[in-house]
């Protein structure tokens, strides 16, 4: 079936412009991918998704974190991050080929309450990212999600009832345990998830962690741990790095200079913000504005 996938993926890809890059499709949240060429860490915001490899492999690094997965294997991400991905192993005559399917909670949950025997939550917290093996009935599922992108009057009809489909092999399954966590509405990763929220939408202000353990139901200490145990960054980190994504993001694609980029994503000190910037990146924000501005798409665009 592996092959009958990447030749399905592949007729798609040709038929929608061809060669590398990211494809959108008409389905919501769900993106196809092909690269001929090894690439250097490209940064994004991941948000919580099932990333499957079909052929080739890639790497993704989440704080401190570094996860790998290649051929038939799925990385699931079960909370909001920043991240670097970038691909390990293609090559002209064998690109890397994958696709990811962003993961609905409410359907998550839905599904989650009506097994009949429901999998629980490991005791012990961990980060919110794991690999598994991409096979048996996950992978029938991608194929039928594949081909309802040739008849697109199918897709508001029947796609609901694939994604409960593909919840439930991912709740029923050995991850199950870690993939629950995401749905049930009082669990760690839950509560952590909400704070996420809540620091996404206001990151150009002061990072206050009192204000997010409360949203997130924790003290100011045990919610300092679970954010980090689940993200692999400390708080402040996190908003450095959504800072600096929006950031990058507003230098290329809407060709704002540095100095007025860094006071709008919330940075007081233009200097602080270069030596940041460079230091993420690996270049100044200007030389790196100017080397991008000629192909924004490649901004916070990564596929898991």
């Amino acid at each position: 079936m592996s092959n009958e996938i990447k030749t399905v993926l592949n007729q798609y890809m040709d038929s929608h412009g061809g060669g590398d890059g990211l494809f959108t499709t008409a389905l919501p949240g769900f993106y196809l991918m092909r690269a001929s060429t090894l690439t250097m860490p490209k940064p994004a915001i991941y948000r919580p998704a099932l990333c499957i490899i079909i052929d080739g492999a890639k790497q993704i690094m989440f704080g401190e974190r570094l996860y790998t997965y290649t051929t038939m294997q799925a990385l699931v991400i079960s909370v909001e991050m920043p991240a670097f991905g970038q691909v390990i192993e293609a090559s002209v005559e064998r690109p890397m080929i994958a696709l990811t399917l962003e993961l609905d909670v409410t359907i998550l949950r839905d599904v989650l309450e009506a097994m009949e025997t429901p999998p629980k939550p490991s005791g012990e917290g961990g980060p919110g990212v794991f690999v598994q093996q991409f096979g048996g009935e996950l992978q029938d599922c991608i194929l039928r999600l594949m081909r309802m992108l040739n008849t697109p009057k199918s897709i508001p009809i029947l796609r609901q009832a694939i994604l409960r489909e593909i919840s439930f092999w991912l709740l029923s399954g050995e991850n199950g345990s870690e993939v629950c966590k995401l749905a049930l509405p009082g669990s760690q990763t839950r509560r952590v998830a909400d704070a996420i929220h809540l620091l996404r939408d206001n990151f150009t202000a002061p990072v206050r962690v009192e204000q997010l353990a409360a949203a997130a139901k924790m003290s100011p200490s045990s919610f300092h741990q679970h954010f980090k145990m689940l993200t692999s960054m400390s708080p402040l980190q996190y908003q450095k790095q959504l800072r600096l994504l929006e950031a990058k993001r507003l230098m290329v694609a809407d060709g704002i200079n540095a100095a007025n980029a860094a006071y709008q994503v919330g940075y007081e000190s233009a200097s602080q913000f270069s030596r940041e910037y460079a230091r993420m990146f690996g270049t100044p924000p200007k030389k790196d504005a100017l080397e991008h501005r000629a192909q924004p798409a490649t901004v916070a665009t990564e596929v898991a």
